[in-house]
């Protein structure tokens, strides 16, 4: 059952689960308020817990309203693109044959038919895109299952507006957001491992945490930083 605290034009959702420390949470993209407090905690409790946060709530939904942003890619010629981290210009180039697309130093080059359109063209970089995920994912998944003692059964890559990444721990399945390849290689490390050690715990607990803390105990560094790089224009969260 969820709850709803207000404390002046700031709206907080309360849910109790079986855990023994209360979090509070902003997410991105528009600063929604969450708070989940141990099993009993009268909603009076929780309303004075959020009262003594009510400063830090609003400096981290400041930040995120400053939050850079881009604008939507058109795909075309000298447009900014992000991968992995980093910033490169597009060129594009219009031939009789087949779409794709290249990688330089500098550069991402895609080669379209004549005429094609700006969703033809960003359809060709999203599949290129789910290319280059595919070749680094199972490495990843392969070297955490052994860390961690999981079986994964299986893994999807799409577009996602609202998430990085979910776990789907009975079928044993995980899906990455395609947003991802625009990151460095280490924050996607991050969720896969994130989603995987879902599949011990389904829910972020106190046993959530501490297995996470201790096989990678980067993972708050590694999150502030996956939600301070810039964002798409459809904005996304964890």
């Amino acid at each position: 059952m969820t709850e709803t605290i207000r404390l002046g034009d700031i709206e907080i959702s309360v849910t109790r689960k079986a855990i023994k420390n209360v979090h509070l949470s902003v997410h991105p993209p528009g600063g929604r308020v969450t708070l989940v407090a141990p099993t009993g905690t009268r909603l009076e409790v929780a309303r004075a817990f959020a009262i003594t946060k009510l400063g830090w709530i609003r400096e981290q939904q400041s930040r995120l309203r400053e939050q850079a942003r881009e604008a939507p890619r058109q795909f075309v010629e000298r447009e900014t693109h992000h991968l992995w981290g980093r910033r490169y210009l597009m060129s594009v180039r219009y031939e009789d044959a087949k779409p794709s697309v290249a990688l330089d130093h500098r550069r991402i080059t895609l080669t379209v038919r004549p005429g094609a359109s700006s969703a033809k063209r960003a359809e060709v970089v999203h599949q290129w895109h789910k290319s280059l995920l595919h070749a680094l994912v199972p490495v990843l998944i392969d070297k955490w299952e052994k860390r961690l003692g999981v079986k994964v059964s299986g893994y999807f890559l799409q577009r996602m507006k609202t998430k990085w990444g979910s776990c789907n721990h009975r079928a044993g399945h995980i899906r990455l957001n395609t947003e991802l390849v625009k990151k460095p290689r280490d924050l996607l490390e991050y969720v896969v491992v994130h989603e995987m050690v879902h599949l011990l715990e389904p829910t972020h607990s106190d046993r959530f945490v501490a297995i996470l803390s201790e096989h990678y105990p980067c993972w708050r560094e590694a999150r502030a930083e996956l939600n301070e790089l810039p964002l798409t224009a459809e904005r996304w969260q964890e």
